[in-house]
C-alpha cells in the first residue's frame, strides 16, 4: 500500500557539518568590516564570520556536490561537475555558467571575469555578468596539464598558469597572448600564491619544494623543503613578521621565515587530514585554515619564537558518528562518539555550546607518553563503540563510561571538564581475546556494569574505579558474547542478554540469577526505559519484543523491518518506541496499541537514533554522514492524527533536513536589504494601527505650558561676541540659510507679496494635500516635529500666524484620512487635541469647519465603540479562563 511521508516527524536542522575538503574561500564585506570564510559542504555552501565562526548563511542546494569555490566582493562562485554557478547573498544562484566538457578544478575571479580551468585543458575566461565566453584556451594535459592558477599583482589582464609537469605560463587574457614561459623545477606545480612584494610568487610543488621566485627577472630568490610530502597550500603573513606558511598531505603546519630563510616554527597535526587551505587576515596575526576532517580554525601568533595558537574553531566528526545520546534532562545536548575515535557534544541551542572531550588516550601524562617514546597514532585508543552517560553525580565524579573497538578496558569521562577521566575500567584476571561489547550507568550515578565479549558482566565504582564484582556463579553471566545491560530506576534488577538468546534478570546487590527468558533469535541490542519498566530487544531475525520486568514477560512483538535494526529509542513518556534499520526506514511504533503508527524512508541507511528527554527533537546519525539530524516532533506543535499502519505500507522518502541560521548570527547585506520581509501597513480594515513614535512625541503636547514653565532659564541667554550681519535666510520656521540669487545691480528692490508670508513648509504640503487628497507628506513632516515644533506648525495655522481658514478645513480633513485609514491611531487623537485647544473659539465661528467637526465627532464615536467592544470580549474571555474550574 503506497504512502505518504511521516505524520509525526518533520526534518528541522543538521548539527556538525562545518568542512570538506574543498579549500575555503575568503571576503571582506566593507561595510561590516568583517572577514566571512566560505566553506563547501556537499552540495551547498557555508559562510562564517571569522570574528565568531558563527554561520550566517547557507547557500541553495546544487544538483551535485561542490568541487571547488571562489569568491569576490559581490558574488561566490561553485563549480560542481561541469557547470559553475554564481550565488548572491551568499545563497542565491543568480547567473549559470555552461561550456566546459570535464570537471572543473579551478576558479580565479578577476574582476569583471571569472576564469575557470577543468581537466580536460581548457581554461575559459567568462564575462561574470553576461555569462558570455570572453576567452577560451585549450592545452594537452599530457604537456601542459594546468594545476594552479593566480593572478600577479598589479600585473593588468594577466594570468600565471601552473601544470603538474612543472612548466609556469603568464599569458595576457585580454589578447590571447602567451607572455613568457618558466621551466620550472621539475616538480609539479600545486599551488601559486602571491606575496606581499610585488612581482614575487610563491610556487608549492608535489616534491614538499617551496620556491620563492620573482617573475619579472625570471630569479628564485630562496627555495625551502617540506618533508612531509606535497604542499597542499601556501599563505603570506601581511601584518609585519615575512613569514610565509605551507601546508601538507598530513595535516601538519609550517612557518618560514624569508629574512633569515630558515623553519621558525612548525605545528603538527592542525588538522586530522591534509590541510585544504589557509589564509592570512589582511593585516592581522590570524591564519584561517580547513580541511577534509570537518574542521574550520582561526590561529593567531601569539606564542615565543613565532608559534601558533588555536584561538577558535568550529569541528565535527571527520568520520561517521558510531553511536549518539542525550545527555542531560533539558534534551539541549548530544553526546556523539564518531569513528574517528572522538567523543562530542552538540548543543540544539546554539553552536557556542558545543564541547570537544577528545581522543582517547593510553595515558594522560605527558611525561609518561614522553618516556615511553611512543607516537601521536600509537598512544590513540581505538573508535568508541559504545557508550552510557549520567548526569546524577557528574560534578562529583566522571559521568561517562565508554567501550572501545577490540579493548576490554572501558574507559572513563568526564563532561563537565570535557576531557577522558582518570579511569581504564579493567576486570581483574586473564581475558584473552575478549573486548567490552555494552555498558550501562546506574541511575544513581554510582555504578556502571560492563558486559564483554567473552559473556562475563562486571560491575564498577565510577568514584573510586574499582571492580566490585561479576555476575554469575562461575563469574560468567553467558554462554556468548553479551548484547546488552541494563539497570532499573531503583538499582533493584540487572538486566543482561547475549548471543545465548536468553535474557536474564539479576538482583542488583547480591548479583544472583533470579529469572531467564528464552527468545527466539538472538538479540542484537536492548533498549529499558526506567520509568514504565518496558524492555525492548531487536532480535537477529529483525523484528522487535517487549518484555515487561515486573511479570518478566513478553508484552509486545513488532516485525516489519527489512534488514538489521541499529538502534531504537523511547519517547520520554514511554508510549512510543522509535526504531531505525538497515532498510532505511524509521518507525515508530505504538506499544498501548499495538501497532506501527509512523514510517519514513531517507535517503542513507541510519545507524543510530535518540529522542530527547522533552520529546521535543528526534536525532539520527546515518551511514557515510558526519551530521546528526535533528526531526521535530509534530505532536508537540499541534494534533497529529495517528492510526496503524497496514503490514504492506510503502514509506515515502523523506529529505534529510539541513543546516539553519541563527538568529543573532544572520548576515542582512546590503544587496538582502530589499529581499526583507516588510510588514503590512494594517492587517485588516476592522483594526486601528499606533504609531511607533515615542510617547515623549505625543503624550506631552497638551500639557506644552506647563513644560515651558518649568523649563524657563534663570537668567535670559547671551548674545555670541560676534554675530555676522545680513546673512540672506529662506523663510519658513527652521532656519536655513541660502546664497544670493543675483549681484546688487541686477536685483530688484521691489518685493513680491509671497516673500512677505511666513507659510512653513508643513502649511505648504497642507494646502497642496487640501486639492490632492493625499495627506501623506504633510503627516510625515508633523512626525518629523517635536512637540514644541508641532504645537508652533499648529498654532501658525490661521490668519493671526501667517495662515488662512482654508488650511483649518484641510488639518480637520486630514484627521479624517488618519481615522479612516486606521493608521496612527494615537497620533490622530493627540493632534487632534491639541487642534482643538489652540483653534476652538476660531472654528466655532466657521460653519463649514463645524460641519467637518461634527461628522469627525461621529466618525470617533463609531471606531471607539468598535475596539470597546473588543476590548470587552478579550477581557470577558481572559476573566472567564483564570476562573472557570475546567
Amino acid at each position: 500500500m503506497p504512502g505518504g511521508g511521516s505524520s509525526l516527524f518533520s526534518g528541522f536542522r543538521v548539527l556538525g557539518l562545518y568542512s570538506n575538503h574543498v579549500p575555503h574561500a575568503l571576503r571582506y564585506h566593507l561595510k561590516h568590516r568583517e572577514f566571512y570564510v566560505v566553506t563547501a559542504v556537499g552540495r551547498s555552501f557555508h559562510t562564517f564570520n571569522v570574528s565568531r565562526l558563527g554561520i550566517v548563511a547557507i547557500s541553495n542546494s546544487l544538483l551535485d556536490d561542490i568541487t571547488c569555490l571562489a569568491a569576490d566582493r559581490m558574488l561566490v562562485f561553485a563549480a560542481t561537475g561541469r557547470l559553475i554557478c554564481a550565488f548572491a547573498r551568499n545563497k542565491e544562484v543568480v547567473m549559470r555558467y555552461h561550456g566546459h566538457k570535464q570537471e572543473v578544478r579551478l576558479l580565479l575571479p578577476l574582476g569583471d571575469q571569472l576564469i575557470s580551468a577543468d581537466s580536460g585543458g581548457d581554461v575559459i575566461v567568462w564575462d561574470v555578468q553576461g555569462g558570455d565566453v570572453y576567452l577560451r584556451l585549450q592545452f594537452d594535459p599530457n604537456v601542459f596539464n594546468v594545476s594552479a592558477m593566480m593572478h600577479p599583482s598589479t600585473y593588468l589582464n594577466k594570468v600565471l598558469l601552473g601544470s603538474s609537469q612543472g612548466a609556469l605560463q603568464l599569458w595576457n587574457i585580454k589578447t590571447s597572448k602567451l607572455l613568457f614561459t618558466f621551466p620550472g623545477w621539475s616538480a609539479g606545480v600545486t599551488v601559486l600564491q602571491q606575496s606581499p612584494a610585488v612581482d614575487v610568487v610563491g610556487v608549492g610543488t608535489a616534491t614538499g619544494r617551496i620556491i620563492i621566485h620573482n617573475i619579472r627577472l625570471d630569479e628564485t630568490l630562496m627555495t625551502f623543503m617540506q618533508d612531509w610530502g606535497p604542499i597542499s597550500t601556501l599563505a603570506f603573513r601581511t601584518d609585519g613578521p615575512p613569514i610565509v606558511a605551507s601546508g601538507s598531505s598530513q595535516g601538519h603546519i609550517a612557518f618560514w621565515d624569508l629574512e633569515r630563510r630558515q623553519l621558525v616554527a612548525q605545528h603538527r597535526h592542525a588538522h586530522r587530514t591534509a590541510v585544504a587551505a589557509a589564509t592570512f587576515l589582511h593585516r592581522e596575526p590570524l591564519l584561517v585554515t580547513n580541511g577534509a576532517d570537518n574542521a574550520i580554525k582561526v590561529w593567531i601568533f601569539d606564542q615565543e619564537g613565532g608559534g601558533i595558537r588555536l584561538l577558535r574553531s568550529r569541528q565535527g566528526h571527520s568520520a561517521p558518528p558510531t553511536t549518539i545520546r542525550h545527555h542531560g534532562n533539558d534534551g539541549k545536548n548530544i553526546l556523539s562518539a564518531g569513528q574517528d575515535g572522538t567523543l562530542q557534544s552538540f548543543s540544539t541551542v546554539h553552536e557556542r555550546f558545543n564541547k570537544n572531550l577528545g581522543h582517547g588516550s593510553l595515558n594522560k601524562k605527558k611525561e609518561k607518553k614522553k618516556k615511553r617514546g611512543l607516537s601521536y597514532e600509537e598512544l590513540r585508543l581505538p573508535a568508541i563503540t559504545a557508550f552510557s552517560s549520567a548526569v546524577t553525580r557528574q560534578s562529583d565524579w566522571d559521568g561517562i563510561v565508554a567501550c572501545h573497538r577490540g579493548r576490554l578496558a572501558t574507559t572513563t569521562w568526564n563532561y563537565q571538564r570535557c576531557t577522558m577521566g582518570a579511569y581504564h575500567l579493567q576486570p581483574p584476571g586473564a581475558r584473552r581475546d575478549a573486548m567490552a561489547t555494552a555498558v550501562d550507568i546506574t541511575s544513581c550515578g554510582n555504578f556502571t556494569v560492563i558486559g564483554s565479549s567473552c559473556g562475563h558482566v562486571d560491575v564498577y565504582n565510577l568514584q573510586s574505579g574499582l571492580h566490585r564484582g561479576c555476575y554469575g556463579d562461575n563469574e560468567k553471566a553467558h554462554s556468548g558474547v553479551v548484547r546488552g545491560v541494563a539497570t532499573d530506576a531503583l538499582n533493584q534488577l540487572t538486566l543482561t542478554t547475549g548471543s545465548d538468546m536468553l535474557l536474564k534478570f539479576w538482583r542488583f546487590k547480591t548479583r544472583k540469577q533470579e529469572a531467564e527468558l528464552k527468545l527466539n533469535a538472538a538479540p542484537a541490542s536492548i533498549k529499558l526505559h526506567r520509568d514504565s519498566g518496558m524492555l525492548a530487544l531487536a532480535l537477529d531475525d529483525f523484528t522487535l519484543v517487549i518484555v515487561d520486568i515486573e511479570t518478566r514477560r513478553v508484552v509486545r512483538k513488532f516485525a516489519g523491518h527489512h534488514g538489521n535494526i541499529n538502534d531504537m529509542t523511547f519517547s520520554p513518556d514511554g508510549r512510543w518506541l522509535v526504531t531505525v534499520a538497515m532498510d532505511c526506514t524509521v518507525r515508530t511504533w505504538d506499544i498501548p496499541a499495538g501497532s506501527l503508527v509512523d514510517c519514513f524512508l531517507v535517503a542513507t541507511a541510519p545507524v543510530c537514533v535518540s529522542m530527547s528527554p522533552t520529546g521535543d527533537f528526534l536525532a539520527t546519525a546515518h551511514v557515510d554522514s558526519l551530521g546528526i539530524y535533528l526531526w521535530t516532533n509534530k505532536s508537540l506543535c499541534g494534533p497529529v492524527g495517528l492510526r496503524p499502519l497496514p503490514a504492506d505500507y510503502q514509506p515515502a522518502e523523506e529529505m534529510l533536513p539541513g543546516v539553519t541560521v541563527e538568529k543573532e548570527e544572520q548576515e542582512v547585506t546590503s544587496e538582502e536589504a530589499e529581499d526583507v520581509y516588510q510588514s503590512a501597513e494594517q492587517l485588516g480594515a476592522e483594526l486601528v494601527t499606533l504609531s511607533l513614535l515615542p510617547e515623549s512625541r505625543w503624550k506631552s503636547l497638551l500639557h506644552l505650558d506647563n513644560i515651558k514653565r518649568r523649563n524657563k532659564p534663570v537668567a535670559p541667554p547671551t548674545a555670541p561676541p560676534a554675530a555676522p550681519f545680513f546673512l540672506p535666510t529662506v523663510p519658513g520656521f527652521t532656519p536655513r540659510f541660502t546664497l544670493p540669487t543675483a549681484t546688487q545691480d541686477t536685483q530688484s528692490k521691489v518685493l513680491a507679496w509671497d516673500s512677505l508670508t511666513q507659510r512653513s513648509e508643513f502649511g505648504s504640503a497642507l494646502e497642496s494635500a487640501l486639492h490632492s487628497g493625499s495627506f501623506d507628506r504633510p503627516l510625515r513632516l508633523l512626525k518629523d516635529c517635536g512637540p514644541a515644533a508641532l504645537s508652533l506648525e499648529l498654532t501658525c495655522l490661521t490668519s493671526e500666524g501667517g495662515g488662512a481658514s482654508s488650511l483649518l478645513f484641510a488639518f480637520i480633513q486630514m484627521i479624517d484620512s488618519m481615522l479612516v485609514s486606521g493608521r496612527d491611531f494615537d497620533l490622530a487623537h493627540a493632534y487632534l487635541a491639541l487642534f482643538l485647544k489652540l483653534h476652538l473659539r476660531a472654528l466655532s465661528q466657521d460653519a463649514a469647519a463645524m460641519a467637518s467637526l461634527l461628522r469627525l465627532s461621529s466618525r470617533l464615536e463609531a471606531g471607539w465603540a468598535e475596539l470597546r467592544a473588543s476590548f470587552d470580549q478579550s477581557l470577558c474571555l481572559l476573566l472567564f479562563t483564570k476562573t472557570a474550574l475546567l
